[in-house]
C-alpha cells in the first residue's frame, strides 16, 4: 500500500514546522535555541575527538622518548578534562541566543571563573616542573634543594592566584586601579614591618640559586663549624661537632665568608718534624728519601716535598707537604697516622731521635 502525500499536505506541514520554529521563548526563536544546540553538541565532539585522537598519539610517542618533557605535555593535556570541554562548547553555544543580562553576565562570569582557574593550574604545573628542572638535579636530591624549589613554587603559585583574582574582579566590574593602589601601599607597610624576614627570605634564595653549601655538607662560618642539617626560608640548621645544634639567619650566613670542606676535592697537609741537634749530618740526608718512601707506599697520600727546613732554638727542623686524595677527614687522620707510624719506626731503626724542649746548663769552674 503506497501511502501519498499530497503537495497540500505537504505545504501544511511545511507551515507548522515554520510556525513551531518561529516561536520565540525568552527572546529567542526555537530555531535559535537549535542552533544553539547543534553548536554545543558539535564543538564538544569535535574538543573531545581532539583530546582523544592527540593525547593517544601523544601517549605511543611519549613511549618511545627517554625524557619525560613528552609526559609533562601530556599530563597538562589530561589535566583539562571532559568538565571543562563541555563549559567551553555551553559558552560559546550561548553567544548564538539573546540572553537577559544578569544571566549573559553570570554565564561570562562562570566562564571566566572557570577558565582562569584552569589556567592558573596549568601555569603552576609549568612552573614546578621547569624550576624542579633547572635546580634539582635527578642523580642527587639535595633535601635543601627540593625545601626552595618548594617554597620558590609557593610564591610564584601566591603571585599567579593573586593575579588571577584580579583579573576577576576587573570582568566584575571592580575598579582595579584603586585595588592595586590599595595593595602596594599595604606590601610596603608589611616590607618595612618585617624586612629582616623578607632579608632571610631573599638571602635563601640567593643560597638556592648559588647553592654554597647543601645538606650535609661540613663548613665553618667564622668560629662555628658543624655539618648542615636543614635550609629554612628564614634560618639554616648545623650540627656541631659537640652535638648541639647552631642556628644561624640566612642573612647571616650570605654575609658570611663560609668554608665549604665538603667541596674540597684534595686537602694540603704541611707538618714539621724536629731531631736533636746530635743527629749526624748522614743521617739528616736519610731523613728526605725516607719520608719520600713512607708517603709513596701510603695509597691515598700524594707527596709534595720534604725539606731540611731550618735551625730551630732546640731541634733541626724538616718541613713535610703532602696532599690526601680525599676530602673526607677521617681518611686525613688515618693517612697522617700512617705516616706518624711509619717515620717513627724509621727514625727508631737509624737511631734518630726526635727533638724536645730542653736546656743544657753550662758551669764554669773557678780558678
Amino acid at each position: 500500500m503506497t501511502v501519498r502525500v499530497s503537495s497540500m499536505e505537504a505545504k501544511m506541514f511545511n507551515d507548522t514546522f515554520q510556525l513551531i520554529l518561529g516561536r520565540r521563548y525568552f527572546g529567542n526563536t526555537v530555531q535559535d535555541y537549535g542552533i544553539a544546540v547543534l553548536i554545543f553538541i558539535g564543538i564538544t565532539i569535535g574538543l573531545y575527538l581532539f583530546r582523544t585522537i592527540i593525547i593517544s598519539r601523544l601517549k605511543i610517542l611519549a613511549k618511545k622518548t627517554s625524557g619525560d618533557f613528552d609526559d609533562f605535555v601530556v599530563s597538562l593535556l589530561e589535566h583539562i578534562g571532559p568538565s571543562v570541554y563541555l563549559f567551553i562548547s555551553f559558552y560559546i553555544a550561548t553567544r548564538a541566543l539573546i540572553l537577559n543580562k544578569a544571566v549573559d553576565k553570570v554565564i561570562t562570569f562562570a566562564f571566566v571563573l572557570l577558565v582562569t582557574v584552569k589556567v592558573i593550574k596549568l601555569l603552576q604545573m609549568n612552573i614546578s616542573y621547569f624550576i624542579g628542572k633547572m635546580y634539582i638535579e635527578p642523580e642527587d636530591k639535595d633535601p635543601s634543594s627540593v625545601a626552595a624549589v618548594k617554597n620558590i613554587t609557593k610564591i610564584l603559585n601566591g603571585v599567579l592566584w593573586a593575579c588571577g583574582v584580579v583579573f576577576i574582579l576587573d570582568n566584575l566590574g571592580v575598579n582595579i586601579s584603586a585595588v592595586v593602589a590599595g595593595l602596594g601601599i599595604g606590601g610596603v607597610a608589611i616590607a618595612l614591618a618585617t624586612q629582616t624576614v623578607l632579608a632571610d627570605l631573599f638571602s635563601s634564595f640567593a643560597i638556592f640559586m648559588d647553592k654554597p653549601f647543601k645538606v650535609g655538607d661540613f663548613i665553618i662560618v667564622g668560629d662555628l663549624l658543624g655539618t648542615v642539617e636543614h635550609v629554612g626560608i628564614k634560618t639554616t640548621h648545623i650540627r656541631s661537632l659537640h652535638g648541639e645544634q647552631l642556628v644561624f639567619s640566612n642573612s647571616d650566613l650570605t654575609n658570611s665568608r663560609i668554608r665549604n670542606y665538603k667541596r674540597m676535592e684534595t686537602r694540603r697537609i704541611a707538618f714539621r718534624v724536629g731531631v736533636t741537634y746530635q743527629t749526624t749530618l748522614e743521617q739528616l740526608k736519610k731523613i728526605p728519601p725516607m719520608v719520600t718512601n713512607i708517603v709513596k707506599k701510603i695509597e691515598k697520600a700524594k707527596l709534595d716535598r720534604v725539606h731540611f727546613f731550618s735551625f730551630g732554638d732546640f731541634s733541626l727542623v724538616f718541613e713535610i707537604v703532602y696532599y690526601v686524595l680525599d676530602s673526607d677527614y677521617n681518611v686525613y687522620m688515618d693517612v697522617q697516622q700512617q705516616i706518624n707510624f711509619g717515620i717513627k719506626e724509621e727514625f727508631e731503626k737509624e737511631g734518630i731521635e726526635f727533638a724536645y724542649p730542653t736546656q743544657t746548663l753550662f758551669v764554669a769552674k773557678e780558678k
